[in-house]
């Protein structure tokens, strides 16, 4: 009996997916538990695993095919011949073989349902005013998936410019100019995508408030430099940072919370999420109850979660949570920067690079290591006295470091 697989929910936390490449063939035998794809999610490159055995008689979904969640990917133990109800077959039989220049006309809703098309190309169609009925497919059995309405948006662009570049040439002395080199037009990754949107969500809708703070952390290195002396893995100031955090967030309790929109969230555990550059973009895997941690834990679970987000093979429970963030960018010689919430939660510290200054030391003039932090605080969920005794609070185990051992 034929099977249809489809796109699931829970392994693309989203409303859609890319499949990046198959791992089986049609024709192949697969069972359940076996990985048959890599499919890449607003977060990660995923592996998915089949839910159902059988013969594969026909992927479905392209590789590099944005595909909905819901949406069939996978034929077994059919004839490699795809369903169809009557109309959506009758209309992609019927489709010209070639595509006729789109107008940009307003197709009914009940014209898109009877055309064979995806529901985000539909989706698409609709938001920019395609008539579907004028496009070809390019997916499966004549099927308009995303790729189509781009195109069919892209030639509509090229049309409308036409006339202009005509004047403009016919206005002005010819020059020889060779666009092709002017610029690049790099496609934006599901990844890119999703952090342009909540980004934008963030500095929108999320009413930011700053507090910065110097810390002398001669203390620091020094206990940093005795640690390693001794220790099997050398630790990184980053991870003495991350265990301060936890600890200012256990001494200030109302800094780890989030907003959720009827309450404020305060949780009983420091979740730290640690902002990670990777080519694709930057992730956040999550530290948890980092406050029960020491700091060679902190060390191998921030190294493995780093090496994972860079291969792009993070699950979604070790990017997703997480009640405070951090972003350090002082390996880059940055002194001192703004960083943007990650909503829900209510704060961020940027960290900068330690650099040797001139301070004050018992009213006299020395030489010391100052490292600059700033709190980005949601100034729904805590107020500036609240945000300020945390950033003490971190300020005094940064410089009294010997208690992030106790």
């Amino acid at each position: 009996m034929s099977k249809i697989l489809h796109m699931p929910e829970v392994l693309a936390n989203t409303t859609h997916a890319t499949i990046n490449k198959w791992l089986i063939q049609e024709g192949d035998s697969i069972v359940v538990g076996q990985c048959i794809a890599e499919v890449e999610t607003d977060k990660a490159v995923v592996e998915m695993v089949a839910e159902e055995e059988g013969l594969v008689s026909k992927l479905i979904a392209q590789e590099g095919e944005e595909v909905e969640v819901g949406a069939p990917i996978v034929q077994l133990n059919g004839d490699g011949q795809i369903d169809l109800p009557a109309a959506a077959t009758a209309v992609a039989e019927a489709a010209p073989v070639q595509a006729a220049a789109p107008t940009a006309t307003t197709a009914t809703t009940e014209q898109m349902q009877r055309i064979f098309a995806s529901p985000l190309a539909k989706r698409l169609a609709k938001q920019n005013q395609l008539n579907l009925a004028e496009l070809s497919g390019s997916g499966p059995h004549g099927r308009i998936v995303k790729r189509d309405i781009e195109q069919a948006l892209s030639q509509v662009a090229s049309t409308v410019a036409a006339p202009i570049e005509t004047a403009s040439v016919a206005a002005t002395a010819p020059v020889a100019v060779d666009v092709a080199t002017d610029y690049e037009d790099i496609p934006l990754s599901n990844m890119r995508k999703t952090i342009a949107r909540r980004l934008t969500e963030s500095k929108s809708t999320v009413p930011h408030f700053y507090l910065n703070v110097e810390c002398h952390v001669d203390a620091l290195l020094a206990l940093r430099q005795q640690i390693n002396a001794v220790a099997a893995e050398k630790i990184s100031v980053n991870d003495m940072i991350i265990k301060a955090v936890a600890l200012a967030s256990v001494q200030v309790p109302a800094m780890n919370a989030c907003w959720a929109e009827t309450a404020i969230r305060q949780y009983r555990h420091v979740d730290i999420s640690v902002a990670v550059a990777t080519e694709k973009g930057l992730l956040t895997p999550v530290v948890k109850r980092a406050e029960t941690k020491s700091l060679s834990a902190i060390h191998r679970e921030v190294a493995e979660l780093a090496e994972l987000a860079r291969a792009g093979k993070l699950t979604p429970d070790q990017y997703q949570g997480g009640s405070f963030s951090i972003s350090n960018l002082g390996m880059f010689g940055v002194s001192d920067f703004n960083a943007i919430i990650n909503p829900p939660q209510a704060g961020i510290l940027a960290v900068g690079a330690i650099k040797k200054k001139p301070i004050v030391v018992n009213d006299a003039l020395e030489v010391g290591a100052v490292l600059r932090c700033s709190l980005s605080a949601d100034h729904r969920v805590v107020d500036g006295a609240v945000a300020a005794a945390w950033l003490a609070a971190l300020q005094q185990l940064l410089e009294d470091p010997l208690k992030l051992l106790i």
